[in-house]
């Protein structure tokens, strides 16, 4: 049975920091690569960030890059993304995936996480 599991949501100030990570079992881990996406209540699911399968290749959505960084393990099973200088709109569920990378784009594939939340407010 394929599963990802995301875990590290919370409430948050803005300006704080926040790691998300995600453990994937019942597949081949390190055969896949890894991507972050995020939706807020009434609006569409949207990436966040893409991994390759190596680690040796990201992409991320113009709204989060320099503050986010997405990176994994492959011995753990795990992708995290490492989320800095948190904005209320970066407010949102959370949701990891597991797909394919290739020339500096995502391709989600079918496997998600059942989410996790994260809430930036003062």
């Amino acid at each position: 049975q394929v599963q990802l599991v995301e875990s590290g949501g919370g409430m948050v100030r803005p300006g704080e920091s926040l790691r998300l990570s995600c453990v994937g079992s019942g597949f081949t881990f390190s055969n896949w690569a890894m991507g972050w996406y995020r939706q807020a209540p009434g609006k569409e699911r949207w990436l966040v960030a893409g991994l390759s399968s190596s680690g040796d290749a990201a992409n991320y959505d113009g709204s989060v890059k320099g503050r986010f960084t997405i990176s994994r393990d492959n011995s753990k099973n795990t992708v995290y993304l490492q989320m800095n200088n948190l904005k209320p709109e970066d407010s949102a569920v959370y949701y990891c995936n597991a797909g394919a990378h290739s020339g500096e784009h995502y391709y989600p594939g079918d496997y998600w996480g059942q989410g996790t939340h994260v809430t930036v407010s003062s």
